[in-house]
């Protein structure tokens, strides 16, 4: 037999470690994407408690305007009594109005088009507030303008997360710290950006980074399990996010994808299973996380 010298392979960023972390000390969090609605909901709180996977945060895409207020209750009592955060994009959206651009790019799919498409987001964002929801998801500059000037002068409640989409793009320090100073109070990064970039957003913000370790298709479809250990030392406090590479596209979503969208919850779920089964192994030291009583203060779990 040979000796076989295997190279160092984690840590080969170089990336600077971030100091910051979350209120309870978490360096990481795990979020579930395309959580649309309350089925779907319950179907991720199911596979979770199987798997032993701690849920952060669920995030939905459709928006609150394809969800009842009975779906949005539902959502938010879900969220209150398992200690959760639910994020609900904010619409309408360029990709889905009568506009021809979008079809043609998808930088403007997030877009709000004209002061109505304005107006709209801000009717919806009030209407999933005064549900309980406290958390938003929001892929246009100006909504996200408007919106942390309302939660500024207190129109909004002081606790309510104001998360970037990733349709809103968000590669460099520079760009995140507008964000920021606009009101988001989280930040979704670009799929593609190394440990050693998104520790350059790290360097010029505070605001907790979501990066998709797993990302769908259509945007860019990386799977990057091996990368978790860098990404989270260069970016905590950071929420991973599990997409799925291979799953079809189901926005808007509604009661005849149901199934199909619980199963991708599930899978999702799994997916972050085998995520932290590997950071474990890589590097134990950054996967623990302390234990979980109450909801920390920067978790925007919903009232109810």
């Amino acid at each position: 037999m040979h000796d076989v010298t295997v190279p160092q392979v984690l840590g080969r960023t170089a990336a600077a470690e971030s100091p910051l972390r979350f209120a309870d000390g978490s360096r990481y969090r795990v979020e579930i994407p395309s959580c649309e609605g309350p089925r779907v909901f319950e179907a991720v709180l199911e596979e979770a408690e199987a798997l032993g996977v701690r849920i952060d945060r669920v995030s939905q895409g459709s928006g609150v305007m394809m969800l009842s207020d009975a779906e949005i209750r539902r959502m938010a009592e879900l969220g209150a009594r398992h200690g959760v955060e639910v994020a609900l994009f904010i619409g309408p959206r360029g990709g889905w109005d009568t506009g021809g651009q979008a079809a043609a790019t998808a930088a403007v799919a997030g877009a709000a088009r004209g002061d109505a498409a304005l107006h709209a987001c801000l009717a919806e964002a009030r209407r999933a507030v005064r549900l309980g929801v406290r958390g938003l998801l929001v892929a246009d500059l100006g909504v996200l303008a408007l919106l942390g000037e309302l939660k500024a002068v207190g129109d909004l409640p002081a606790e309510l997360a104001i998360k970037t989409s990733v349709l809103l793009p968000l590669a460099n320090g520079t760009t995140g710290a507008v964000y920021q100073r606009l009101g988001a109070t989280s930040l979704n990064t670009g799929t593609d950006l190394s440990a050693a970039q998104l520790a350059e957003v790290r360097a010029a913000t505070t605001a907790p980074l979501d990066v998709y370790i797993e990302a769908p298709d259509d945007q860019g479809g990386f799977v990057r399990y091996y990368d978790v250990p860098d990404i989270v030392r260069a970016a905590a406090p950071v929420y991973l996010k599990l997409g799925l590479r291979n799953a079809p596209n189901i926005y808007p979503a509604g009661r005849h994808l149901e199934g199909l969208a619980a199963d991708l919850g599930r899978e999702r779920v799994r997916r972050a299973a085998l995520m932290l089964r590997l950071l474990d192994e890589q590097a134990p030291a950054l996967a623990a996380r302390p234990g979980r009583g109450t909801a920390p203060a920067d978790l925007a779990v919903p009232v109810h």
